[in-house]
């Protein structure tokens, strides 16, 4: 049973304490946790925000600090930003057409655009993702119709359910990509696109050389994040998909540094 005799600082402790263990947390996740309003828990959250500890996002909050080699697992991430990555994932698909190789990279963001893809007739989908490949591996044994074509890269798996290392990299170097989707824990105007990973940034670094265009789709709050090891710089970037939460300045900044930026609106 929730504690509802908790003072505030006490509480915020204890939401800290669960950031840092967890990488994320939803509102609705410590309403219930604590037995309060959406209202006193969001308080919570903008009060730790202003001491810097953790950084606010749509419905929830991730961890701060020391965030440049902490990345959150892909169960922690999923339900963060749900709508706004369903509208980065529905713009992503459209750029997709029938009869071409298509690598996505791992992520919550690229897992939403694998989902997009059944029914796009003889697609093969590349991936370095256990979920995507769980995802088009159900949907062909549901015998579901124009299932992608799967090419799995091998390698070592992170947090994130990413498949990287050696292995993974001398197969993508084989391939020739028609399209790469791309997803990033951080983006900035010095240091480009992150990753907290080392071994997962020159993993990205191979499916990046392999492809003809590369389109990254990132919501707003990755804008400012940097991570330990930088994989790319924006001018690299064929097509970059965010949403019109992100501050005109860095609208301004992306649109001049990359190929194309597609600004979607942020999802509910």
């Amino acid at each position: 049973m929730a504690d509802q005799t908790l003072f505030a600082a006490q509480r915020r402790t204890l939401i800290l304490d669960e950031i840092r263990r967890s990488g994320a947390v939803r509102v609705a996740d410590l309403v219930t946790q604590f037995g309060v309003s959406d209202m006193t828990i969001r308080r919570d959250l903008d009060a730790l925000a202003r001491q810097g500890t953790v950084q606010k996002v749509h419905g929830g909050a991730v961890a701060t600090g020391a965030a440049s080699s902490f990345e959150p697992g892909f169960d922690a991430k999923s339900e963060l930003e749900e709508g706004t990555k369903a509208a980065l994932a529905d713009a992503a698909a459209e750029l997709v057409e029938p009869g071409t190789v298509v690598a996505l990279s791992a992520g919550t963001t690229t897992y939403a655009v694998a989902s997009r893809l059944l029914g796009i007739p003889r697609l093969t989908v590349v991936t370095n993702s256990l979920r995507i490949a769980d995802l088009l591996w159900a949907a062909e044994s549901e015998g579901k119709e124009s299932v992608p074509s799967l090419l799995v890269t091998g390698g070592a798996p992170t947090r994130s359910a990413a498949l990287v290392g050696a292995l993974a990299d001398q197969t993508i170097r084989t391939l020739h990509v028609d399209l790469l989707v791309l997803g990033v824990h951080g983006v900035s105007e010095q240091a480009g696109l992150t990753t907290p990973n080392l071994a997962e940034a020159q993993t990205n670094r191979a499916l990046i050389a392999s492809a003809r265009r590369t389109v990254v789709v990132a919501d707003h709050t990755k804008w400012g994040v940097v991570g330990l090891s930088s994989f790319a710089t924006l001018s690299e970037v064929d097509c970059f998909i965010t949403d019109d939460a992100l501050p005109a300045a860095a609208r301004s900044t992306l649109a001049q540094a990359v190929g194309e930026l597609v600004v979607v609106p942020a999802g509910a």
